[in-house]
């Protein structure tokens, strides 16, 4: 039976796995403002809806976002506004020094 650090670093690894990608920081970026549909959510990142919703998906199983039915209308907003802390934490100054350290481990 796997021990709960073992499951905690798991969970872990889904946030970050969900995080990991451009279109989905876009999708948490454009909730900052609050609860959107996905009707709006598609034209703001060009793309098709069935790829947006793929996206939503993988956010709301790692429980970043939620999802409330309005009428017809899937709703999605942010589930806790520390996500929000979480993607902020990666700011310019630290993005600037990881870099550097990546360019001095390549020479």
């Amino acid at each position: 039976m796997p021990s709960k650090s073992s499951n905690l670093t798991r969970f872990r690894a889904k946030i970050f796995n969900a995080l990991s990608d451009p279109i989905r920081l876009e999708i948490i970026e454009f909730l900052r403002d609050g609860e959107k549909c996905v009707c709006e959510i598609t034209p703001h990142l060009k793309l098709l809806q069935p790829v947006v919703s793929r996206h939503l998906k993988i956010l709301k199983n790692a429980g970043l976002v939620k999802r409330r039915k309005k009428g017809t209308w899937h709703m999605y907003s942010i589930t806790n506004p520390e996500v929000f802390d979480v993607v902020d934490r990666l700011n310019p100054e630290l993005l600037a020094a990881l870099k550097q350290r990546i360019i001095e481990q390549i020479a």
